[in-house]
């Protein structure tokens, strides 16, 4: 049967849906744009609205969201509440789940991510074993970090680093870390979380538009994301980085300017460009008319007083004005105005109460209106219904700055007892929600979860603009704790400082608020802590802890002497602080300094004796410092804690392998892939003990699987070239040598098997060449002597 046309009426209702009037000619180019394929040069895969605020952009934007739904489109709507690339993709995720397309493999990551953000602090030890990568290239490694930006705001740290060890780093750093992290994925997930995430969140979005005839992303407060989604972006929809995406995928991105032509010129014929400004005097006519507000003199007024911007127009058509009088400037005395018309005095004080949260749900409006329970669901069905209300989907809604700026004016000055007593209770409020989520958890737990972090957020802005005079003695210690969490985290704890300080009009708190800004913006976490800790007075509780973040800091920069005393200072004011301890050991081992890095893990060893994973840390510290029957030793109480530890069992297996003993070895290392199949590290340990037992062909296979996961990692090609040298594959060994000299210039290793190889084909005066160079790096390598002095042979005896 065919379906039935809708009426006049549906479809004059559908025009009219959320009060949306106006920006008829962008609708019509968006809808249009459903109608052609993907392969018509027409179609568009990209459409930007760009314009000042309060012109209806978000508005706009979901008008659009809903006609691609309408258009039966998977869509995902993102704005500034994320706070970098990991949070939007977890957004997109959830929302398309929604819709009834889970992205299992997406959510799956982003789960191990969080996870291993928090193992992360541990850092990192490195191979220390004749033959491996210098310690000279590990340091330039971890710069590397600086010089290709891999280290967000790290500033003028940059400037003390070697210019040379920034231009090499980044590349040999994932591969010191392999030493310390499960597997290469791990390692990316910490470093460069996207690098992971995006090649998966396309497969699984291209499998989800195989089923749907439109996939369409919004990401609206463009002005924001912009940060972090603008490259990321143009990487997913001009080039083949991550992948390729599916032909029937939009992007609709929204924001106060225009895009980059710098870096989306290229990409002109293929976006639609939506300026947006205020309404014309048709459009805001219009608006005005299907609010019944039609007298030319009153609608004469609201045009002068408005300027067209929607926002204005469509609030003050919400009242109903029968008079100019009854029509004032929204900018000086605009919520008079706005509620002037809402007779229902419950209703008017709902709406400035309710003006005080940053955002609201349900349990928000309760708090905040405290109104009768029996009318609650009533006022906040009304509340959502305010055309100054942004409803952003799901449970939560804002208000639009420009009509909440001017809510929270009138209360502070109105009030300002009030002002605090009212924020007060809603920091009790969040307060007593955060202590229930706390409950029977630990802290590293807790601290992790969103839900709990959004509540201590909240709790931290009411109680900030219930007493501003405070904010630099109650906000260090959370600003210092979220250091422990990544910069987007610690970003939000900024960004609401900031936003607080306008909101209060609080100059104490407006200064604080720049000056945490700035130092952030130059300095990444170590600005902010240098702060933080300048203007300590010398008896803060978090002074210590401070310190240890700032150490980290500097390490994740490179600057590992600074590093050193930075965690020096933090143990210095708390002697038993595990993290403190814990990093510095860590340092010193990848700088091979194990004598005190095991000193220090002694200590943390003994602060916790239950904590399976710091006794696989010794261990492994004890093994690269050549003592594999402490090695053992430890490893064995570690896993007997931790028996799911793949870094424990690949741990253990190479301390066996480094005794000799080839059968537990062997079957140490295969535990260690069983938990964790891509584990590049164990299996070029694996490679080893497949050489020793004889068995090149398992050996050979276990090195092309470790190449594969980690391209860019000078040991396994190092280890790759001798599997091929020494079963006659000369040739081939070249490439891989080649490579590992590529990656790492300073691998004595390297060249002393390339020169071997060279030899082995007749080449004798290049292996010469890479033989003494070998030599600088490792003066007491017996096998390169013994090849040196075997090509000299050869060539005096020419």
């Amino acid at each position: 049967m065919a379906q039935a046309r809708p009426s006049m009426q549906e479809l004059i209702r559908r025009r009219r849906r959320a009060g949306f009037v106006g920006r008829g000619a962008e609708r019509a180019v968006f809808r249009g744009n459903f109608d052609l394929p993907p392969e018509d040069e027409r179609h568009r895969f990209l459409f930007h609205v760009h314009g000042n605020a309060g012109v209806g952009k978000t508005f706009l934007v979901r008008e659009l969201e809903q006609i691609a739904r309408e258009k039966g489109a998977l869509t995902a709507y993102v704005d500034e509440g994320v706070g970098g690339l990991p949070e939007a993709m977890g957004v997109i995720a959830r929302q398309f789940a929604s819709q009834g397309r889970r992205l299992k493999e997406v959510e799956r990551l982003l789960a191990a991510q969080r996870a291993r953000r928090h193992e992360a602090e541990a850092g990192l030890a490195l191979e220390g074993e004749a033959g491996g990568p210098s310690v000279g290239s590990v340091v330039a490694a971890r710069a590397g970090l600086v010089g290709l930006g891999m280290v967000p705001g790290v500033g003028a740290l940059a400037g003390v680093l070697d210019a040379g060890q920034l231009a090499q780093g980044a590349e040999r750093l994932r591969a010191g870390l392999s030493a310390r992290f499960r597997s290469q994925e791990d390692v990316q997930l910490v470093l460069a979380p996207e690098r992971v995430l995006t090649p998966v969140l396309l497969g699984e979005l291209n499998e989800a538009a195989s089923a749907v005839p439109w996939v369409v992303l919004f990401f609206d407060t463009f002005e924001r994301t912009g940060v972090f989604l603008d490259e990321w972006l143009h990487d997913l929809m001009d080039s083949d980085q991550y992948g390729t995406l599916a032909p029937n995928v939009v992007v609709v991105t929204s924001g106060q300017r225009p895009f980059d032509t710098a870096r989306w010129g290229a990409f002109a014929d293929f976006m639609t460009d939506l300026p947006l400004g205020p309404f014309t005097d048709a459009e805001a006519r219009g608006l005005l008319a299907g609010k019944g507000v039609v007298d030319e003199p009153v609608v004469e007024e609201v045009l002068r007083l408005t300027g067209g911007l929607p926002v204005l127009v469509s609030t003050l058509a919400e009242q109903h004005p029968a008079d100019p009088d009854d029509v004032g400037d929204p900018s000086a005395t605009a919520v008079e105005r706005f509620l002037k018309w809402e007779q229902d005095p419950v209703r008017r004080a709902v709406a400035l109460a309710c003006a005080l949260p940053r955002s609201l749900d349900m349990d928000v409006f309760r708090a905040a209106a405290e109104c009768p329970a029996e009318e609650a669901d009533a006022l906040f069905a009304w509340l959502r219904g305010l055309p100054f209300v942004d409803d952003r989907g799901g449970d939560r809604v804002r208000y639009h700055d420009l009509v909440r700026e001017p809510m929270l004016r009138l209360q502070r000055r109105r009030s300002p007892r009030g002002w605090a007593e009212r924020h007060n209770r809603l920091a009790e409020v969040f307060a007593r929600w955060r202590a229930e989520a706390e409950l029977g958890r630990e802290p590293a737990e807790f601290r992790a979860d969103e839900e709990w972090r959004a509540l201590r957020l909240a709790e931290s802005y009411h109680s900030l603009c219930a007493r501003p005079r405070t904010a630099q003695t109650m906000l260090p210690a959370d600003l210092v704790a979220a250091c422990a969490d990544g910069d987007d985290v610690v970003g939000r704890w900024v960004r609401l400082v900031a936003e607080a300080g306008e909101d209060t009009d609080a100059e104490t708190v407006r200064t604080y608020g720049r000056a945490l800004t700035d130092a952030f913006a130059d300095g990444g976490a170590a600005g902010l802590l240098r702060l933080l800790l300048s203007r300590a007075r010398g008896d803060e509780p978090w002074r210590a802890e401070a310190w240890a973040h700032h150490g980290d800091a500097l390490a994740r920069a490179g600057d590992f002497e600074r590093a050193l005393e930075s965690w020096d200072r933090a143990l210095a004011l708390e002697p038993d602080l595990v993290r403190a301890l814990r990093a510095k050991a860590v340092t010193l081992g990848g700088m091979r300094d194990y004598r005190e890095a095991l000193d220090a893990l002694d200590r943390v060893v003994a602060l916790e004796p239950a904590n399976g994973y710091h006794h696989i840390l010794r261990g492994e510290h004890h093994r690269m410092a050549g003592h594999p029957d402490e090695a053992v030793r430890d490893l064995d109480e570690g896993l007997r804690l931790d028996p799911g530890s793949d870094f424990g069992w690949a741990s253990r297996g190479t301390a066996h392998f480094a005794r000799g003993e080839l059968d537990l070895a062997l079957a140490d290392l295969n535990r260690a892939l069983d938990l964790k199949p891509a584990y590049a590290w164990a299996l070029v340990r694996r490679a080893r003990v497949w050489r020793d037992l004889g068995d090149p062909e398992h050996r050979l296979a276990d090195l092309d699987r470790a190449v594969q996961l980690q391209p860019d990692w000078a040991w396994s090609y190092c280890e790759r070239g001798d599997a091929l040298r020494t079963t006659g594959r000369d040739e081939e060994a070249l490439a891989d040598f080649d490579r590992a000299v590529a990656l790492d210039p300073d691998y004595a290793s390297a060249y002393a098997s390339r020169g071997a190889s060279l030899a082995n084909l007749g080449r004798d005066e290049e292996a010469l060449t890479d033989l003494d160079r070998s030599l600088e790096l490792n003066p007491s390598s017996a096998w390169a002597q013994e090849q040196r002095a075997a090509v000299r042979r050869r060539l005096d005896a020419i």
